[in-house]
């Protein structure tokens, strides 16, 4: 990813969002565009989140779309995530009030533009938010959901889910989904 804007402050971004109307990425005063994705990562984004509300309903967690923006307080980084999920009240950034700084769950589907990124250093500092229980990375080229869980050492434990008959577990908010469901109507090459 190469930096669309740099050497902005952080009301700056605020501006050119508003300004724009588009989502932008902004780390460390460059801002990056965050690019369309393809019919496939859409409905991939989709279907988890529709799976998740209907599994979350009688608790007290919501999930969002990509239109939530995320601040990750330790790294400076206000982002999108493909999905996320918030349990209890939201808490709002002060300095954007319009960034929420208390995911329990954030969903990454995967593009090969931004695979080597959102696996790596955004991964990890996505894992520095204290709220952060788990880390959903959705592959959108074949079926595989690979889900980094925080342990009570602090330590973060990965499973892969790679059959379409079985789910994924979201241990710390109590629901599992099946990955068939995460992938409907999904045609793989």
């Amino acid at each position: 990813m190469s930096a669309v804007l740099k050497g902005l402050t952080l009301a700056q971004y605020l501006e050119h969002e508003l300004r724009t109307g588009e989502k932008h990425e902004y780390y460390r005063g460059e801002i990056f565009a965050m690019v369309g994705g393809t019919p496939r990562h859409s409905l991939i984004a989709t279907n988890f989140s529709g799976e998740a509300r209907q599994r979350l309903v009688d608790k007290p967690c919501v999930p969002y779309n990509g239109d939530l923006r995320i601040k990750v307080e330790s790294a400076g980084l206000y982002t999108y995530p493909d999905a996320s999920i918030i349990c209890g009240e939201l808490q709002l950034d002060p300095e954007t009030p319009n960034s929420v700084t208390n995911p329990v769950v954030l969903v990454e589907v995967l593009s090969e533009s931004t695979e080597g990124y959102d696996r790596g250093e955004k991964s990890a500092f996505y894992r520095s938010i204290a709220s952060l229980r788990a880390l959903v990375l959705i592959s959108q080229n074949r079926p595989l959901v690979e889900c980094y869980t925080r342990q009570a050492s602090g330590g973060w434990l990965l499973t892969e889910v790679r059959s379409l008959s079985d789910s994924l577990v979201l241990e710390p908010i109590g629901i599992a989904i099946p990955l068939a469901e995460i992938y409907r109507n999904v045609k793989f090459d």
